[in-house]
C-alpha cells in the first residue's frame, strides 16, 4: 500500500499548510457537489461554488490556466445552473432530467472546440512552455466545459462525458503533485457512474422526459 499513498502524498511534502486546508475544503465541497448532482439536489450548485472559487486560486498560484479558467467557468455556471434547476411553475420543477436533443449536441462539439482553441490561446498568450500535461489539460478542459453546461440543463449525457475526463484527470493530477484532488476525482468517477444510472433510470421512469 505504501507505493499508492506515496503516489498521492509525495506532492505535500514541504507544501504550505494553508494551500493544504483549501485543497482539503475542496476536496470534501467538491465530492458533496457531485453527490447532490446524482440525487438531483439543488445544493450540488452552492457547494459546487465553495469548490471551484477556491480551485480558481489554487490553480492561478500554479500557473495551471487550463484547469483556471476551467473552474472559473464552473463558478459561473454553478450560478446559473443554481437559477435554472430552481425554476418552478405551477409548483413543479420547469427543468427535468432528459437527453440531448440533435441540436443539443451539435452545440455540446461547438462549446468543446471552442474551449480548446480558447485555452490553447490562453497559454501561448501568457507565454507558458508547453509541455504533454498542458495538452491533456487543454483536451480535458473542453470536455468539462461541455459536462457543465449539459449539468444546467439536466442532460443525461453529462455524466458520460464527466466519466471519461474524469479518468483522465486522475493520474494528471497526480502527476502535478495535487495528490488530494486526484484522489477526488477518482470519487467522482465512481459517483458519475452512479449518477448516470439514477438519471436514465428516472428517463426510463418517465419517457415524455427523453426528448424536450
Amino acid at each position: 500500500m505504501s507505493p499508492i499513498f506515496d503516489f498521492f502524498l509525495d506532492g505535500y511534502r514541504g507544501k504550505e499548510t494553508a494551500i493544504i486546508i483549501l485543497e482539503a475544503i475542496v476536496f470534501v465541497t467538491g465530492i458533496a457537489s457531485v453527490w447532490f448532482a446524482k440525487r438531483e439536489h439543488i445544493l450540488v450548485y452552492p457547494t459546487g461554488l465553495v469548490a471551484t472559487v477556491i480551485t480558481v486560486y489554487l490553480f492561478y498560484r500554479d500557473g495551471l490556466l487550463g484547469d483556471m479558467m476551467m473552474n472559473f467557468y464552473w463558478s459561473a455556471m454553478s450560478i446559473y445552473g443554481w437559477w435554472n434547476w430552481s425554476r418552478t411553475k405551477n409548483n413543479k420543477k420547469v427543468v427535468r432530467i432528459s437527453r440531448t436533443t440533435p441540436k443539443e449536441k451539435a452545440v455540446g462539439v461547438a462549446l468543446f472546440m471552442g474551449t480548446i482553441l480558447l485555452n490553447y490561446g490562453v497559454y501561448h498568450f501568457f507565454g507558458h512552455a508547453m509541455d504533454p500535461s498542458n495538452y491533456v489539460d487543454i483536451f480535458t478542459s473542453g470536455i468539462f466545459f461541455t459536462a457543465m453546461w449539459y449539468m444546467a440543463l439536466k442532460k443525461l449525457e453529462n455524466w458520460t462525458l464527466w466519466i471519461i475526463a474524469d479518468v483522465i484527470t486522475v493520474p494528471l493530477y497526480a502527476y502535478r503533485g495535487w495528490g488530494m484532488l486526484s484522489l477526488q476525482y477518482l470519487i467522482f468517477t465512481i459517483l458519475a457512474v452512479q449518477g448516470y444510472l439514477a438519471w436514465k433510470k428516472s428517463i426510463d421512469n418517465s419517457p415524455q422526459t427523453s426528448l424536450r
